[in-house]
């Protein structure tokens, strides 16, 4: 801030004082913003690096070979989820770095308990699997959707963009695990007996 000097009534030297306190508050108010942004960024990423570890294991505790290969085809898309978050660290100037993320580490625990705790090669372990797999799911779109629109709103909208297309693609495979489940798995572990 520049020395006050007085001027002749006195609030020429008062108003850009103020403006500079004020425009310094602003600049705060952006960077709050910005660093809580980062740091949300960093969450989805250890997410997104513990969902690769875990789609191998459920695709491997699969009965149904289409719920086999949506888990494979996703394993694909959440290393590209990765890398594009990879990406958006890039566009921000920060090197990607991963802060655990809680509630996935919470939402994977009870996706491994679902497969311990279900009959291997039934149906009924296939609805678990993809009940697990939904939760995973809407928690990224959650997570992407506000990302997405926190991005749009600090005007960073190549990172926007790549925000996105991650969205979209969580969404179309959670509508995929849905069509799994009414075409067949649901009515088929309604028929499994104990």
């Amino acid at each position: 801030m520049e020395k006050t000097t007085k001027s002749a009534n006195g609030k020429a030297a008062t108003s850009t004082a103020t403006r500079k306190t004020s425009s310094s508050k602003n600049k705060t108010v952006k960077s709050m913003l910005a660093d809580f942004f980062v740091e949300e960024i960093k969450d989805i990423y250890w997410a997104e690096k513990h969902i690769v570890k875990a789609l191998p294991k459920m695709q491997k505790a699969a009965n149904s070979d289409e719920l086999a290969n949506a888990f494979s085809e996703h394993l694909k898309q959440t290393e590209g989820h990765v890398t594009r978050l990879e990406r958006v660290f890039e566009l921000l100037g920060e090197s990607p770095k991963a802060k655990k993320c809680d509630a996935m580490e919470g939402i994977l625990k009870e996706g491994e308990s679902i497969i311990e705790e279900t009959e291997e090669g039934t149906s009924t372990r296939d609805v678990g699997l993809i009940l697990a797999a939904q939760k995973v799911e809407h928690y990224e779109i959650t997570t992407y959707g506000s990302l997405h629109q926190l991005a749009t709103t600090m005007g960073k909208n190549d990172v926007a963009d790549l925000l996105a297309q991650t969205l979209q693609e969580e969404k179309n495979t959670d509508k995929l695990l849905t069509k799994i489940a009414e075409a067949h798995i649901n009515n088929a572990a309604e028929d499994e007996e104990e």
